[in-house]
Order: C-alpha cells, then sequence, then structure tokens
C-alpha cells in the first residue's frame, strides 16, 4: 500500500479576480452574490455591457457556495493508490513502454496556460477558455488543474481515451486501452499526488470523484469502474442533469452531487477539450460543501494543428515519468 500525503490546511475561501476591473469586458461594476462569508462574483462573458443575474444555461439564481470555511470531515483519511508491490513495477513498465508516443506540458513554457496548460498565446496567462471560466465563476471552480499529457488528435493517446470505454470495439482492444489508461493513472497519482496536495496546499483529499458524460450514461462510469479497486476513500457521487446535452459552455446547473460539507474532493477526468465539464462538475462540488477540488486529466485534448504549432508533439514536449506541471522541481502557476 502506498501513501499519499501533502503539505498544511487552508481554509477554504473564493479567489479574487486577477484581472484590474477596468480590463473586465463591462461597463458596469460586477454583481456580487453572498452566502455566509462566501462572496461570489460574476460577468456574462458572451456580452460585452450586460451584467445577468442568472447563470449562463441555468434559470437558477447564481449558486452559492455553500460550505462553512472551517468545517472539516473526520473519521477518514485518504491512503491514495493501494498498490501492490508486485503491482506498481508492471505498471510502471507498461507506462514507459508509453513514453515515446506520449507529450506532457512542460513547465518552462511560456506558451501553456497556467490553469489547463493548453496552448495560448505567447506570454498569455491562460488560454481564451480558461479566462472565461474564472470571470464567470471565480472561487467556484478547482484549485488545480492537472493534465497528465497532452491528447492530440489523430495521436495514440488521443485514441486510447475513446477505445477504452467504446462499446463498438472488441474485447482486447478495449481491454488493451483500458490497461493503458489504468497504469497512467494509477502511477500518475502514487507518484505524484503529493504534488497534487501540496500545490492545492491541502494534506490530500477526503473525497473521490469522476466527471460524468452531460447524456447521464447508465451505469457506473467506465473510468470509475477501471480505478475504484485500486482507490481507497469515499466517492462524492455526482450526477448529470436528465435530459442535458453535450454543450462547450460552463453550467452550473449541469451536474448536482450530495452534500459532502468541508471535503477535499479529488476529480478526475479522462480528457479535457474546453474544460467546461470537468469545472462545471468542480462547481457543483463546491455548491454541494466541498472545501478543495484538485482535478486530474488523463488528456489535455489538442488539435493537431495547434500542437504543431505550439510544438507540443512528443518529441518537442515529451511525457516523462519523473514530472508533472506541478512538481516541486518544476512549480508553475497553480491555476484558479
Amino acid at each position: 500500500m502506498s501513501l499519499l500525503a501533502g503539505g498544511a490546511t487552508t481554509a477554504g475561501r473564493p479567489l479574487q479576480p486577477d484581472l484590474p476591473l477596468a480590463a473586465m469586458p463591462s461597463r458596469q461594476p460586477p454583481k456580487r452574490w453572498r452566502s455566509g462569508q462566501q462572496e461570489l462574483f460574476r460577468r456574462d462573458y458572451r456580452t460585452t455591457a450586460a451584467v445577468p443575474s442568472q447563470p449562463i444555461g441555468s434559470s437558477q439564481p447564481m449558486p452559492a457556495v455553500l460550505m462553512k470555511p472551517r468545517q472539516k470531515v473526520r473519521g477518514f483519511t485518504y491512503r491514495g493508490a493501494v498498490l501492490n508491490e508486485a503491482l506498481l513495477p508492471q505498471l510502471r513498465a507498461h507506462v514507459r513502454a508509453q513514453e515515446p508516443l506520449l507529450s506532457a506540458p512542460a513547465v518552462t513554457s511560456s506558451w501553456l496556460c497556467s490553469v489547463c496548460r493548453g496552448p495560448t498565446g505567447r506570454h498569455c496567462v491562460r488560454c481564451y477558455g480558461c479566462d472565461l471560466h474564472m470571470q464567470c465563476a471565480p472561487g467556484s471552480l478547482a484549485d488545480v488543474v492537472v493534465p497528465v499529457a497532452f491528447a492530440i488528435k489523430g495521436g495514440s493517446h488521443a485514441r486510447c481515451l475513446w477505445q477504452y470505454k467504446s462499446q463498438r470495439l472488441t474485447a482486447e482492444a478495449v481491454g488493451s486501452a483500458a490497461l493503458t489508461v489504468r497504469a497512467l493513472l494509477l502511477v500518475f497519482l502514487h507518484d505524484h499526488g503529493p504534488c497534487l496536495w501540496r500545490a492545492a496546499d491541502i494534506p490530500g483529499p477526503t473525497h473521490l470523484a469522476v466527471v460524468p458524460t452531460a447524456r447521464g450514461r447508465p451505469g457506473t462510469h467506465p473510468l470509475r469502474a477501471l480505478i475504484a479497486e485500486h482507490l481507497t476513500g469515499p466517492w462524492a457521487e455526482l450526477r448529470a442533469r436528465p435530459g442535458g446535452e453535450q454543450v462547450r459552455d460552463l453550467d452550473p446547473g449541469r451536474f448536482t452531487a450530495r452534500a459532502i460539507p468541508g471535503a477535499r474532493v479529488l476529480l478526475i477526468d479522462d480528457t479535457w477539450t474546453t474544460g467546461s465539464s470537468a469545472q462545471s462538475a468542480a462547481m457543483a462540488l463546491r455548491r454541494a460543501g466541498a472545501d478543495a477540488v484538485v482535478t486530474v486529466v488523463l488528456g489535455r485534448h489538442v488539435g493537431r494543428a495547434e500542437a504543431e504549432r505550439a510544438g507540443l508533439d512528443p518529441a518537442v514536449m515529451p511525457f516523462r515519468l519523473e514530472s508533472c506541471p506541478v512538481h516541486a522541481a518544476n512549480p508553475v502557476g497553480l491555476g484558479p
């Protein structure tokens, strides 16, 4: 059994926007929603002046972060990835064999978003999508977002991330992809879990969660089915809104979660394209009372042409087991 540990605790608090008011696309001051000691700011990024009282994609008032800043979950300590000593070398060897095919965020690149590590303009702190999310829901998003690798369109990793949950491929093909997904995630959490907890300034997660499909796939999500037996701890149950559709806008009503006051959640997703699904899930967890959310993404999806322009191919920005975007030896921006 392996233990994942982290840094010091911190009281949950919403982060303030780092853009000056004059730089925000509105002629009015930001609207505020209060909930106890929590305060949220919100702007509608689809207009240049309107500051609506409704969140995007929802007819309900803006959800507050329903948590007590110093409330803790008692009676449970996260123990990390449960890896048999005989199993870990096998999984690590499998990931090593995949290294030449994978690329991952380089901590020194000025072309990568400080939130999702996707390509952005030179010297831009965040990509367009993450900047919009920050303006819409500061304080309600994930504390840290860490992609394990890039999923470049048409590449082996991108194929693997749809093959492992395909219902059309042969059992052999699905099983091969599932082995890669499981090995990559478990070895990453085993080796770099402490990096994630330190970046989020938490001692470790108290709960686990997987981002559901927006269409509400029946049964257990394939990713959760792959890793459930290897991770210890209670699951924060996320549910997709009935009748929901896959959209690319941040939607605080897309998912619901049972009350988890004071929880620190490790949120796992297989693919990040715009980040709207993962960040909408993070908002649902915050609304349910989560004090911290750390999001780990198996693949940061990038188009082929965009990857070539940004130099994200394995030969230029290779994946290394020994490093991650928030590794202590290679500090980068910590995201929202």
